[in-house]
């Protein structure tokens, strides 16, 4: 594993309980990703993505096993200190788009700024910036439910981004969309966090989405294997 990686999971384990049984999800599982690095997650469903993805964000600890993220092991932290964390240098992007329905565009853009802590001056400048790079500038005052799937997509794109978070992780993020929108939204999804240098972890079952990826692993009995591009995309 590289000792200055932007993210390092080392040996995480995680089991949950069913009836009087245990099922192991992750077995000592290990990802160092660099900075900048754009990571695709493959997985069936139940393989564990969502689970890897509630770890590296601190919603959830492992049994075992480190999480380190900027040179903070998040997994020491008790459930307060990791939202804190969460709060300031993590973004989502989620399959549900998860805005705020009483909310608007641009509010739910400037709602991870005020919980970052930051200062009320100039921030409603900043979540109109990153509104306006998802050309929806103009829709600012429009409520979730008078807006297209694609259109709620991209206000999560720019409340993932707005806060400048150092890693965004994303869950299917294309897998409430058609097609033609989903491959809109995953270009604008590239073009933006490559614009603006974050790290991400995308976990699908679309191989397509493979083809904006750095690198692709795979999540299969607890652990990931490492997936050539010309197989993922086939």
């Amino acid at each position: 594993m590289a000792q200055n990686a932007h993210i390092q999971l080392k040996d995480l384990s995680k089991s949950y309980k069913e009836g009087d049984k245990s099922r192991s999800v992750l077995d000592e599982l290990n990802l160092s990703v660099d900075e900048g690095e754009m990571i695709v997650l493959l997985g069936r469903s139940g393989s564990g993505k969502s689970t890897l993805l509630n770890l590296v964000s601190g919603i959830d600890k492992p049994d075992f096993g480190e999480v380190n993220i900027g040179g903070t092991d998040i997994s020491d932290m008790n459930e307060k200190d990791r939202t804190l964390f969460r709060r300031k240098h993590i973004g989502f992007v989620f399959q549900s788009f998860n805005l705020i329905p009483t909310l608007t565009a641009l509010e739910n853009v400037l709602l991870p700024l005020k919980l970052k802590g930051e200062s009320n001056e100039g921030i409603t400048d900043k979540a109109q910036q990153y509104l306006d790079q998802v050309e929806l500038g103009d829709r600012g005052d429009s409520y979730p439910d008078r807006l297209s799937g694609g259109e709620q997509q991209r206000v999560a794109i720019a409340r993932a981004l707005a806060h400048e978070p150092m890693l965004i992780l994303a869950d299917e993020p294309t897998g409430n969309l058609d097609y033609e929108t989903g491959r809109t939204i995953l270009d604008m999804l590239n073009n933006l966090v490559r614009k603006n240098g974050r790290t991400m972890i995308i976990a699908t079952h679309d191989r397509d989405i493979c083809q904006i990826a750095d690198r692709v692993v795979e999540l299969k009995g607890g652990q990931l294997h490492k997936v050539e591009h010309s197989a993922a995309v086939e």
